[in-house]
């Protein structure tokens, strides 16, 4: 493939690198991760409440990693409430979880702002076959790819399979058990989604730009191989 094109390739990779990074970050401050709505069950069950009488009693909320805010209904009207995860939640919530759901979506930040350095530097620079070669690029978009896969596995099974929207809606609720009755992702996690889909997508971009995956032999060598080892 002709330099030229190589250029284009990988300044298209750096670019889509680079946006990638600013969304995570942009995303790691949001209270856009998970929009829930939650029933106040002790009041329902109290008027035996059906139908639409449901929605008196029927609350919401929206949070991300660091803060969120709702309102909870019980029947009495809306009661707004607004909470930080950190210092306010971390008896409620499984932490050691939530800090690495924080931690691997930091480490996603810095390989994505090195991958894209990386993919720049390959375009404009005149890198060695190192990490700053092909098997570096390769090496970055893998490892980033697999973070922004850790992000969404560790936020889903903490939201999912240990309850985090309850555990918030309940939190310092004495007199009133709530429930989750619909939970959803929204912009922030489809944006660690889409970065992660960026990293396969800037494999594929090195792969079109003429390089082979790591340990992967070209036909052309392995036909020489052949040849070299007919002639002895």
């Amino acid at each position: 493939m002709p330099d030229q094109q190589k250029k284009i390739i990988f300044c298209m990779a750096g670019v889509l690198s680079f946006v990638c990074a600013l969304g995570v970050v942009t995303a790691l401050g949001t209270p856009l991760w998970i929009k829930a709505t939650i029933l106040c069950k002790t009041g329902a069950l109290l008027v035996n409440a059906s139908g639409q009488e449901l929605d008196k009693f029927m609350g919401e909320m929206q949070y991300g990693l660091f803060h969120g805010e709702g309102v909870r209904q019980c029947g009495l009207g809306a009661r707004p409430f607004r909470f930080s995860f950190f210092p306010d939640l971390l008896k409620a919530i499984p932490v050691s979880i939530h800090v690495n759901v924080i931690l691997f979506s930091t480490v996603l930040v810095v390989l994505t702002m090195a991958g894209a350095a990386f993919f720049m530097y390959n375009a404009f620079g005149k890198p060695f076959e190192a990490l700053h070669g092909p098997l570096g690029l390769y090496l970055l978009s893998f490892i980033s790819g697999s973070c922004g896969c850790l992000v969404m596995a560790l936020f889903a099974s903490e939201v999912k399979i240990h309850h985090l929207s309850e555990k918030i809606a309940n939190y310092k609720e004495g007199t009133y058990a709530y429930k989750t009755q619909n939970e959803k992702y929204t912009t922030s996690f489809w944006v660690i989604f889409i970065c992660f889909f960026v990293h396969f997508l800037n494999g594929l971009l090195i792969r079109l730009a003429g390089f082979h995956f790591p340990f992967s032999k070209s036909k052309d060598s392995e036909t020489t191989n052949v040849a070299s080892d007919l002639m002895y």
